[in-house]
């Protein structure tokens, strides 16, 4: 059974910039396996989009540009709508905005979600029109407290802007195991519409208490950094796929990477950043085919203990 790079030469080689490639290649399955919200119990397909480096570019650069259109289209292709970005991720927001207004109707198509990342009541409304403008979209779907930072306040003028109809759900994120005690305490108290937090195979502390209280207190979860930075593709590099792998359908590491995290009941997405189609439709996959169990979930952590 190949691994990632096996997948991605096969899939370079196979005209991987072609449409009609990436849909014959995102057939494990009809259609992406969904989550409820469940402030709404609105569908949410459980593979989504991050932006942070990746998306960092020049909407002036063409040949920048052209992969992370496909990128985009790739995702929408395959039935996933969830795009991530934040105003901290240099031109992530501008690019996204740019890729969205191609063609008419495709803002429609996808859950936007973006960030507030300052201090104070004036400056983050300031913040907000800001992404509102470089996204193209009076509307948002998701905006979220960007890593605890001043979170008392935000949280309540994103509630301000709920209620004004600027934005569907509101949200609080972090990026590192140190923040998962405080994000406890704000799930149980706040009761946010939705967390965005790390979690993977080789980091798994968000399970012990952070997502139990999103699952009691009926919050969404959005996982990042699904793979450590690329640290999970180093530890197994050279490694041929596990059996398992067939058990849930998975033909590269990054799908058993993902269906690990989508395999507990409290995510909803997880949103692995990519600037490269291949990537993008290797990490769709996973939201196809059979997902693993609490027993499934531990033999894939054996394999990287």
């Amino acid at each position: 059974m190949p691994d990632r790079r096996h997948f991605l030469q096969t899939a370079a080689s196979a005209a991987l910039l072609s449409p009609a490639w990436t849909v014959q290649a995102l057939t494990p399955a009809p259609a992406m396996l969904t989550r409820g919200i469940p402030s709404s119990r609105e569908a949410l397909p459980v593979i989504g989009l991050g932006t942070a480096d990746t998306f960092n570019v020049s909407t002036g650069d063409a040949a920048a540009m052209a992969p992370l259109a496909q990128v985009l289209d790739t995702l929408m292709q395959a039935g996933g709508s969830l795009i991530d970005t934040a105003p901290s991720y240099g031109q992530a927001e501008a690019v996204t905005g740019a890729l969205l207004a191609r063609q008419g109707g495709l803002r429609a198509r996808v859950f936007l979600a973006t960030k507030i990342s300052t201090q104070g009541h004036e400056s983050a409304l300031r913040q907000v029109r800001q992404s509102q403008q470089a996204l193209g979209s009076d509307k948002l779907d998701l905006i979220q407290v960007h890593n605890l930072i001043d979170t008392r306040n935000q949280l309540a003028l994103l509630r301000e802007l709920k209620q004004q109809g600027l934005t569907r759900y509101i949200g609080i994120t972090h990026y590192t195991d140190h923040a998962h005690d405080e994000l406890t305490s704000l799930v149980e108290r706040e009761k946010p519409d939705f967390l965005q937090i790390n979690l993977s195979v080789g980091a798994r502390s968000a399970e012990k208490r952070l997502l139990p209280a999103c699952q009691a207190n009926g919050v969404a979860v959005l996982i990042n950094r699904p793979f450590e930075d690329g640290a999970l593709f180093r530890q197994v590099k050279g490694k041929a796929l596990p059996k398992l792998a067939a058990d849930i359908d998975c033909t590269s590491w990054a799908q058993i990477f993902l269906k690990f995290i989508i395999g507990h009941p409290a995510v909803t997405a997880v949103i692995p950043a990519t600037s490269k189609p291949a990537n993008m439709a290797d990490n769709a996959r996973a939201g196809f085919g059979r997902q693993p169990g609490a027993a499934m979930r531990e033999r894939i952590a054996a394999l990287l203990a």
